[in-house]
């Protein structure tokens, strides 16, 4: 592993495939799991995808869920937490997490659209009261491996990888730009056919039309690295389909 820290290239691509592995669990996770129950994971997966999640980004599962349910709720309207449309695409963009923590600290929200998410001990105890301990860690693990100069920017692209390409892209410029193979009430777009860099959450117009399926790839020429993901984990009795629309 010494490829790492001896070559130039190591800790970008150490960047890249750990974002990948965040953007996946969320999407896989958070999203289609959690959020709209379209699949369920083993219990010993969940485990796993949650502890990487709040590692690598210091997300609660309740929180994001609760905030991602209530933008389908009320998508494009001054009551949608994260709308492109309301507060425009550049806050969206760059500045997303901020409305997802704003939404997060209200009590009616929380209360309303967390139906069925994990609230154990270690959620209640760990997950949300200390969200920065596991940034701390994830800071620590980089510094060991790539040392004081470099891996404090490691750490940096981890942290900022799911702030940007999905509370900023995915939310922001996927109710902008892209194409609509859906009229939908909302202004939701597919960014791109190939939804790999996000795990499939590159096509949102779908997902928006069909939010309950598993799978978002929905066109012969669309593909979703998050649908792979889940036919593999099926395979090895990880994983079983609920809802999918072909």
């Amino acid at each position: 592993m010494s490829f790492l820290y001896n070559t130039w290239w190591g800790p970008i691509l150490y960047v890249i495939v750990c974002g990948h592995l965040t953007i996946m669990c969320t999407s896989l996770f958070m999203h289609r799991s959690m959020a709209h129950q379209g699949v369920e994971f083993h219990p010993v997966l969940n485990w796993a995808m949650r502890w990487w999640l709040w590692i690598f980004s210091g997300m609660s599962t309740r929180q994001w869920v609760a905030v991602h349910r209530k933008h389908h709720a009320f998508c494009e309207t001054k009551d949608d937490p994260h709308s492109p449309v309301i507060h425009g695409w550049f806050q969206i963009l760059f500045f997303g997490v901020r409305y997802y923590r704003d939404a997060y600290q209200d009590e009616e929200t929380m209360e309303k659209f967390t139906k069925g998410c994990p609230n154990d001990f270690i959620e209640r105890r760990l997950f949300i009261p200390h969200k920065m301990l596991g940034l701390v860690m994830l800071l620590l693990i980089d510094l060991l491996i790539f040392g004081f100069w470099i891996g404090p920017i490691v750490w940096l692209g981890n942290v900022l990888w799911v702030p940007f390409w999905a509370a900023g892209v995915v939310n922001g410029l996927g109710h902008v730009i892209g194409y609509r193979n859906y009229k939908v009430r909302d202004a939701s777009h597919n960014l791109i056919p190939l939804g790999v860099l996000l795990s499939g959450e590159e096509l949102h117009n779908n997902h928006h039309r069909f939010p309950a399926s598993a799978k978002f790839s929905k066109k012969w020429f669309e593909f979703d690295m998050g649908w792979v993901y889940i036919q593999t984990f099926k395979l090895f009795g990880l994983a079983r389909v609920k809802v999918v629309h072909d």
